[in-house]
């Protein structure tokens, strides 16, 4: 008796390695496959029937690193499977979707109140992805970059190389070094890679940041490398002096993450103003951002509950300290840029006030 040949295993489209996932599992069948099983972490989550060989499932994932399976099953009970690691998982409530913006005025209030009690200028923007409220103050006002604007340059680069950089690559090595230890010397040498100089290649970036409406935000240049109701109203309440250099906004900065949420599925001002930036790319820096290992900030409080993700880029100098980034939960997601200054110099303080306003902000958002 001769034995039926083995199912090949499935192709899988989405997710990806190195790819934050939303739950939308797509792929292709062998010939001859009847039901479809997926599972992450070991664990069943959809069993389908499946008609044709394509198949398009929405499963409810794990939060955070996962290994996702997907096994297929033929008419005469002959299987295969293929096995996707190093996937980010994020809420279904999460998925990227337009929303119009309102101000909370009951967070507005309480946040407001967090800044007066700050020892230097601060400035906040802080909006719920999925309903659209949300609270500002001072979030227009310039404040010094720092390492914030490694997103943008991040940005830029996937804009001009052609599909997600492979991991151990020169520019998927820097990509990495640059998001999740906030390394200065990857940062300059990716703007080299953009245009032959830093100057150059900041360039670059700030025509991606204008592009999309961003144009409170400059990048000057390289970095020194060292060791180390109706809209919510975005306004200048208080200037920090700090000179000229590389600046941006609380608002330019929340503004930027929500674009990248929204390009990584499709939507939003990167994909008119930037089709270089694919959803795969998107979700591949959303991913890089989930892999940083940084003082507590954002996260500071909401890191430490459970079933709470956060997704983040800090920046800091002796005189300023932000933390911008996206906090996932299971009922949705939002976006938030922090920024704090202080000319005689600034310290932990302002970390555990961007933790303040993160915890407030879910609290609200949550309930």
């Amino acid at each position: 008796m001769i034995d039926a040949p083995a199912l090949p295993p499935p192709a899988i489209e989405q997710p990806a390695s190195h790819q934050v996932s939303y739950g939308v599992v797509t792929g292709r069948a062998a010939r001859g496959t009847r039901f479809v099983v997926v599972s992450a972490n070991g664990r069943v989550l959809a069993s389908r029937p499946l008609r044709g060989r394509r198949f398009s499932l929405k499963v409810v994932l794990p939060l955070g690193d996962l290994s996702l399976r997907v096994m297929t099953v033929a008419g005469n009970g002959r299987r295969s499977s293929r096995t996707v690691g190093e996937v980010y998982g994020l809420p279904a409530a999460a998925r990227p979707r337009l929303v119009r913006s309102r101000q909370d005025p009951a967070l507005a209030r309480r946040l407001r109140a967090l800044v007066r009690q700050y020892n230097g200028t601060a400035g906040f923007y802080v909006q719920s992805l999925t309903g659209g409220e949300g609270a500002a103050w001072n979030a227009k006002a310039h404040f010094p970059a720092a390492s914030t604007l490694k997103l943008a340059i991040a940005a830029a680069v996937l804009a001009r190389h052609s599909g997600i950089p492979r991991p151990g690559s020169y520019v998927g090595s820097l990509l990495r070094e640059m998001i999740t230890v906030s390394d200065d010397a990857a940062a300059n040498a990716l703007e080299v890679w953009l245009a032959g100089s830093t100057f150059a290649g900041s360039q670059q970036v700030n025509a991606l940041m204008w592009s999309i409406g961003l144009v409170d935000s400059v990048m000057y240049g390289g970095y020194e490398v060292r060791s180390l109701s109706g809209p919510i109203p975005i306004g200048v309440d208080k200037q920090p002096a700090f000179g000229v250099g590389k600046h941006t906004t609380a608002w330019d900065m929340a503004s930027l993450w929500r674009a990248l949420w929204l390009a990584s599925g499709g939507r939003g001002p990167l994909r008119d103003a930037q089709p270089g930036i694919t959803p795969a790319e998107a979700r591949h820096l959303l991913w890089l951002t989930a892999q940083v290992r940084d003082t507590p900030k954002l996260d500071r409080v909401v890191g430490e509950r459970r079933g709470v993700h956060v997704l983040h880029k800090a920046g800091w100098i002796s005189q300023a300290r932000h933390d911008t980034g996206l906090v996932f939960w299971r009922g949705g997601v939002f976006v938030a840029g922090v920024m704090t200054y202080r000319s005689w110099g600034i310290g932990a303080s302002s970390d555990v006030f961007a933790g303040r306003v993160a915890a407030l902000t879910l609290e609200r958002f949550r309930s």
